[in-house]
């Protein structure tokens, strides 16, 4: 599913993957980016997927900033799509391949974190995360990235 956010025409625009197999997630991500108090946030290109065919198709015929990732979906694990993603041309600037990554899970044990880092994520939000979490992330992660 695409949903495009206010910033769909400016070409720079943030541009925000989610994947999550249960809808109610992937609306609550909906409308924590379309309200965040960062106007950059606020004005994200937002895509969904529910599924890793799905995210692999957007992955594949656009550009994305931020991938918002569930750990455990219908066709396989997110983090193996994490490291597929981080094996492709590797960034200039910090050695890893393509978009920021964020594993959003329910499984919280050290070890969880662990194996989400090692698969190339940037950051892990348990859930149920705070709105607030969230942005913060996000804002961390643009401005690491020298987009904020």
């Amino acid at each position: 599913m695409d949903l495009s956010g206010p910033g769909d025409s400016n070409a720079a625009a943030l541009r925000i993957l989610a994947v999550d197999d249960d809808p109610v997630n992937l609306s609550l991500i909906r409308a924590i980016v379309h309200r965040a108090a960062d106007a950059a946030i606020r004005g994200a290109v937002l895509r969904e997927a529910q599924s890793l065919g799905e995210a692999r198709r957007v992955l594949a015929s656009e550009p994305i900033d931020i991938l918002l990732l569930d750990v455990h979906l219908p066709d396989g694990l997110g983090l193996d799509l994490a490291a597929e993603v981080r094996n492709e041309a590797p960034d200039e600037l910090d050695g890893r391949a393509g978009p920021a990554i964020v594993a959003l899970t329910a499984s919280v044990l050290p070890a969880d974190q662990q194996a989400a880092l090692d698969a190339g994520c940037n950051a892990f939000l348990a859930k149920p995360y705070a709105a607030s979490a969230l942005t913060s992330v996000i804002s961390r992660l643009v401005a690491e990235r020298g987009g904020g």
